[in-house]
């Protein structure tokens, strides 16, 4: 019986590349696939330090990673990446769109030069990943390659906060470009979704926004944040084989806040 069918949910003999693994989100999804028997090559643009202890950690537990640095914003560094993987001899069967940057800033009072930066970080390194993915050879090793890409989109792609036009705005171009990387690439063997997470932990948060912590736990029917590994599962979900007929699709994991009223 293969691992897949012993266990749907297995991400072993995989390689995976995520980007912005050197904290927060990233970092336990990294140490997630990890855990579920992928290769992890954690990418950071800056946080060398971070990345690294992301790695050392999932070794010390038995598994294997690596770090790649790398600005996914700028075509060459990105092409580099790939072509270094490719040279030492490592495929990717899955890619994690994570990196991202986000600030608060009124919509009246945003330079274009903020407004191009946000969607640069984050829109213009999905579009060079997700390209130099899908250019990957299908066959390895004369079989069919299973290859997935998991998008980290956000609740505000779907409903802004205030201050957050720019964040919004690209992480609901995510919402579509998961869409059109499924139409496009599905006849090529690539299956692209997106998880959308709501308020996530993290350290300090509830010391520098205690309003905005205390207005979600009271709304949301889960009553409370949610945590990075809640997000980890849902990509390990989304990029291992219990997930093979699912593309196109936005997965929403917040606690149940998008199922509450409006007004």
């Amino acid at each position: 019986m293969s691992n897949s069918m012993s266990d749907p949910f297995t991400l072993i003999d995989q390689t995976i590349l995520v980007t912005g693994g050197g904290g927060g989100i990233g970092a336990d999804i990294a140490r997630q696939l990890a855990r579920a028997g992928a290769t992890v090559i954690v990418h950071y643009r800056h946080s060398a330090e971070n990345a690294e202890q992301v790695v050392a950690d999932i070794l010390d537990e038995g598994h294997l990673a690596l770090t790649m640095q790398a600005d996914l914003s700028q075509e060459n560094e990105t092409r580099g990446l790939f072509e270094k993987l490719a040279a030492s001899g490592y495929h990717l069967n899955g890619l994690v769109n994570n990196a991202a940057s986000m600030d608060v800033c009124d919509l009246q009072d945003m330079s274009l030069e903020q407004w191009q930066q946000m969607n640069q970080t984050n829109m213009d390194s999905a579009f060079l990943t997700t390209q130099l993915f899908a250019a990957q050879p299908k066959i390895i090793d004369g079989q069919s390659a299973m290859r997935a890409i998991v998008n980290i989109a956000s609740i505000e792609g779907l409903d802004p906060a205030q201050g957050h036009s720019h964040y919004a705005t690209s992480k609901a171009a995510m919402l579509m470009f998961t869409k059109a990387t499924a139409l496009e690439l599905g006849a090529s063997g690539v299956r692209a979704n997106s998880v959308s997470p709501g308020l996530v932990e993290r350290e300090g948060i509830r010391d520098q926004w205690p309003e905005g912590v205390e207005r979600w736990e009271a709304k949301a029917p889960s009553a409370s944040m949610g945590k990075p590994l809640d997000i980890a599962y849902a990509v390990q979900y989304l990029l291992s084989p219990a997930a093979a007929w699912i593309t196109g699709e936005n997965l929403v994991v917040d606690g149940g806040m998008s199922a509450t009223s409006h007004w």
